[in-house]
């Protein structure tokens, strides 16, 4: 009996923790806001349980942060953060190629190029892509996934990419796509050829261009 009810309660959990993680990414709740136990647990139909919780996994994954007299805000990001946590990602996606080249599987190869074949007949592709959904979002996921390394993939795709996706950079286009699916090809040729420093270096100049073109962008829609 005892342990049904930890299993329900356990699901309860990670069902408040999805629920809340989308509210934030969605923008619901804004960077710097402070959250309520009270009026959050109304909100979300919940008892304060299940949603202590839930607050503290998000504050694990860095979305939320507890401060003295306070309480429990949404982690604000200032731009500084965000060139940090770039080139945080531009190292560990790197790596994430480097293994990807070692063990991913020729069907998880295909599949990345089917990610990069959809971003070239929608040219879909955002500067803020991987802060959403899509191919692109797909095309870094699968290589994460593939690199076989569960530590190295659960810091990129449930922390580095959520504090990405608080940028919600969704609206803007970028005019450079022939550019950016000419370095996804180039990363999926080093990982068909299993070259594990190539697929590395190719990544890394992909993050490194990418990080270019966000922090400008950043630059251009701060306020003045």
């Amino acid at each position: 009996m005892s342990t049904e009810i930890t299993a329900e309660s356990g699901v309860l959990t990670d069902h408040v923790v999805d629920k809340l993680e989308q509210l934030i990414l969605e923008g619901h709740y804004r960077p710097g806001e402070k959250l309520r136990e009270q009026s959050l647990a109304e909100e979300l139909g919940v008892s304060r349980g299940p949603l202590r919780e839930a607050i503290r996994t998000l504050e694990g994954r860095r979305l939320l942060e507890r401060t003295p007299r306070s309480g429990v805000q949404v982690i604000g990001l200032s731009e500084d953060d965000l060139e940090k946590i770039l080139i945080t990602r531009e190292a560990l996606e790197g790596m994430a190629a480097r293994y990807a080249a070692e063990n991913m599987t020729v069907s998880e190869v295909n599949a990345l190029k089917q990610t990069v074949a959809m971003l070239d007949a929608g040219h879909e592709g955002t500067t803020a892509a991987v802060f959403t959904g899509g191919a692109d979002n797909d095309f870094h996921r699968l290589i994460a996934q593939g690199c076989r390394n569960r530590w190295l993939a659960n810091i990129l795709v449930k922390d580095v990419y959520s504090l990405l996706r608080l940028y919600r950079l969704q609206a803007a286009r970028r005019p450079d796509v022939a550019d950016s699916l000419d370095e996804h090809r180039a990363i999926i040729e080093r990982i068909h050829a299993r070259d594990g420093e190539g697929a590395e270096a190719a990544m890394r100049a992909h993050l490194r261009n990418a990080r270019e073109r966000i922090l400008k962008l950043v630059k251009v829609r701060a306020p003045q």
